[in-house]
């Protein structure tokens, strides 16, 4: 019997997958392959502890930098878009012996058992590594507590806040000119005037006015001046439209 700790990615783009796992006994093994197709055998990667005559590892945990080479390989492949979960992160005890580092059918035996008796149960890489090391009597990473600080309030703008405070009092917000053009915000609503007609706008529009003008405001920030897009090498903006974008 062997412990194992593992998972297997896919990538569809490709129609490729890999499977990676660390053995109890310090020991890295990878196969990958396109989909259905029987995967190629990497040569087994025993920890240098195990393997490295230099005085520098000895002493060291064999399981300590193949458990790392297993966060790289995992982080390595997702970020080339191997982004299906096959198997999820998992420790499998197999019925097969390991022989590191030859002969090379063991390994391919050794792989299969774990594919066929991993779980499908989901966990992260972090909890199944944990869950391995445990089940060997080792000591494990803290786990780090997530959600546990009390975000601070952001403080408001001080005419953002006096404003607010006039909203509570129960009186009504106007522009400090008096335009044909005008516009009047209370606690029931906000009230858009054109000379004696005007309209009342329902929450959606008004977060959707609110946003249009953030973005006029960040388009026009530089002394009024238009600030072109990332990227855009056609130089100035020409006069037209106006152009929708978010704050």
């Amino acid at each position: 019997m062997t412990l194992t700790v593992g998972f297997r990615l896919g990538n569809d783009t490709l129609t490729r997958q890999v499977t990676v796992l660390v053995t109890e006994s310090g020991v890295l093994h990878r196969a990958q392959g396109l989909y259905g197709k029987l995967p190629r055998i990497a040569p087994p990667a025993p920890s240098v502890a195990l393997t490295s005559p230099l005085p520098d590892f000895r002493g060291e945990n064999p399981l300590a930098r193949p458990i790392a080479d297993l966060r790289q390989q995992h982080a390595s492949y997702t970020r080339k878009g191997y982004d299906r979960i096959l198997i999820p992160p998992s420790v499998v005890r197999v019925d097969v012996r390991e022989y590191p580092p030859r002969p090379a059918v063991r390994h391919r035996e050794l792989i299969h058992a774990f594919v066929d008796a991993a779980p499908s149960t989901p966990q992260s890489l972090e909890a199944a590594i944990t869950a391995f090391r445990t089940a060997l009597g080792l000591p494990s990473r803290p786990e780090r507590v997530v959600g546990t600080a009390v975000p601070r309030p952001r403080e408001l703008p001080p005419r953002v806040a006096a404003m607010l405070r006039t909203l509570a009092h129960g009186s009504p917000l106007t522009p400090s000119r008096r335009l044909p053009v005008g516009w009047t915000v209370t606690g029931q609503g906000v009230r858009l005037r054109v000379g004696a007609m005007g309209e009342v706008l329902d929450r959606a529009d008004v977060i959707e006015l609110h946003a249009a003008l953030n973005a006029w405001l960040l388009f026009t920030r530089d002394g009024g001046q238009p600030v072109p897009e990332s990227g855009d090498r056609s130089g100035p903006a020409r006069q037209g439209p106006s152009r929708s974008g978010s704050a």
